[in-house]
């Protein structure tokens, strides 16, 4: 695939991070919408969605920085490698420190949580989906090693050097099979949100969704790195899917249970 997106002389434009800003750019436009249909006002949640994504970025490379101190203090010019690594553990640090973010802000400007977060519901789903595309061409979350026909392989080193990538094994391309999974999933919580159904549905039906594609897609990604539980059966971003899918059905059914109540 292609880790490097383009040059500007000898300066090296990552995939990755370029798509993914990409993404983000989408998800901001179309959360901007999702505010409008909801009846929230598109610059509070405009203002939510930059303080939860600088919010998540610090914590991550913040993170980071705590764990290899030691490493970069000897090597300082490592940190302009920094935003080439990747890893679940970085993702889900990043995803709770954006989302407490997120919470400060919607209280402190007294927005309804469940309408903020059925809003940005969509919008995170489509920041994923094209995330997983910047991921495919530069090798990071790759997959196992296979034979089906549509398997993949990469051969730019910067692609083993970056995400750890193997070089010239043809692998499951998992990325794209989390790509497709989240933007049918952004499409189909788009459709919720125009329906205006009782509040915190979207976000049910986005976190039991999210966890659905998740888990499935982990079966198909190379485990190393990712944490092996129950004896390698599952790994840590699985176990994070079913905290998704039953946060998600517990949203569901209490909604429910208090409309069922009220009526």
């Amino acid at each position: 695939m292609h880790p490097v997106l383009f040059h500007l002389g000898p300066v090296f434009i990552p995939s990755y991070g370029a798509i993914a800003a990409i993404g983000v750019l989408l998800a901001l436009l179309l959360a901007q919408r999702m505010a409008r249909v909801s009846g929230l006002s598109p610059q509070q949640v405009w203002n939510l969605s930059i303080l939860a994504l600088c919010a998540a970025l610090v914590a991550a490379r913040l993170l980071l920085v705590i764990v290899n101190w030691r490493d970069l203090f000897a090597h300082p010019m490592w940190m302009l490698g920094l935003a080439m690594i990747h890893s679940p553990v970085l993702a889900g640090a990043g995803a709770l420190a954006g989302v407490l973010a997120a919470w400060i802000y919607a209280r402190a400007v007294k927005m309804p949580l469940l309408a903020a977060a059925d809003a940005l519901a969509a919008p995170v789903a489509l920041a994923f989906a094209v995330e997983q595309v910047g991921a495919l061409m530069a090798g990071s979350g790759f997959g196992i090693d296979t034979t089906v026909r549509w398997a993949i392989v990469y051969t730019n080193p910067l692609a083993a050097r970056w995400s750890g990538a193997p070089i010239g094994v043809y692998v499951h391309p998992v990325q794209a099979y989390a790509a497709f999974g989240m933007f049918t999933l952004a499409i189909a919580l788009v459709a919720l949100v125009y329906l205006r159904v009782r509040s915190g549905d979207v976000t049910g039906v986005a976190l039991m969704g999210g966890g659905v594609v998740l888990f499935v897609t982990e079966f198909w990604r190379d485990r190393e790195g990712r944490g092996a539980i129950l004896h390698g059966a599952l790994d840590g971003p699985q176990i994070a899917a079913l905290v998704f899918l039953l946060l998600g059905a517990f949203l569901l059914l209490e909604r429910g249970k208090k409309e069922a109540v009220h009526v």
